[in-house]
């Protein structure tokens, strides 16, 4: 299979109260064409950065990202025409519908209005939202109910690879198991390419082929999950992902989640 994304190296530092904070110190990743890849660890290991330059919001102070063999940099438009992004925290106007957000989107891409709403219906009849209810102002929204239009926004482009930041994030189980079902069949059926973040180890062991763990800035293991989890026969009886997740980062999910609020 052909390099879906090609990260060579990636180093990125920001400044915060005259000290520089070093957020990646030479990641390094190569993503398969057609896989799910998924980029875990705490909150400031630096995975959200990741996914920012790959999506050519930031540029690396030194490295290079290229995705389906366009710079991040120096193509960074045709990167853009092939990749899609759901964050945790989805960016819509607000005082529109959600139909009238995702129709806008639509439009930014190139689809025709009429082809956008046959997808719409499609994707929320699938997500089992109230086509009614997307009619009313984002701004009425729930956080999880929000997050599920900005996954529907993302797959209506049917990208090549699609950037999935903690995407199940504030949505009810049964919306979770919906939207991970979503990304099996896509992956499966359109063979779009995705990097997915998470702090749920059960959805990273259940979706993605490959995983790399990031911790303070570098990659500290990658491989299969079944592979990693092999790595503590002999340390842990049955070991779980959540295990290996404690085995190379030093803390636990719960742990790594409580500093993800205490630094919001």
């Amino acid at each position: 299979m052909a390099d879906a994304l090609l990260a060579n190296n990636i180093v990125k530092a920001f400044k915060k109260s005259r000290k520089e904070i070093k957020a990646l110190k030479g990641i390094s990743l190569r993503i398969k064409e057609g896989e799910i890849f998924g980029l875990l660890g705490p909150n400031g290991s630096g995975k959200s950065t990741f996914i920012r330059i790959a999506s050519t919001l930031l540029i690396p102070d030194r490295g290079s990202i290229s995705i389906f063999g366009y710079d991040s940099v120096s193509n960074s438009a045709s990167v853009q025409r092939m990749i899609n992004r759901v964050s945790v925290e989805a960016s819509f106007f607000r005082k529109l519908s959600a139909v009238e957000n995702l129709c806008f989107s639509a439009g930014l891409y190139g689809i025709p209005r009429r082809e956008a709403l046959k997808k719409i219906n499609g994707l929320a009849e699938r997500f089992g939202l109230d086509l009614k209810r997307l009619k009313d102002p984002l701004e009425d929204f729930s956080r999880g109910m929000q997050q599920k239009v900005a996954i529907v926004r993302a797959f209506m482009t049917e990208p090549k690879m699609l950037l999935l930041d903690e995407p199940t994030t504030g949505l009810d189980p049964r919306a979770k198991r919906d939207v991970q079902s979503l990304i099996s069949d896509v992956k499966n059926t359109m063979n779009t390419t995705m990097l997915l973040t998470t702090h749920d180890m059960d959805e990273a062991e259940k979706l993605c082929d490959y995983v790399a763990i990031i911790h303070l800035g570098r990659i500290v293991a990658s491989g299969r999950p079944s592979e990693l989890k092999k790595q503590l026969l002999g340390k842990v009886d049955n070991p779980s992902f959540e295990d290996v997740f404690l085995e190379f980062t030093g803390m636990s999910i719960e742990e790594a989640e409580y500093q993800e609020v205490e630094s919001a």
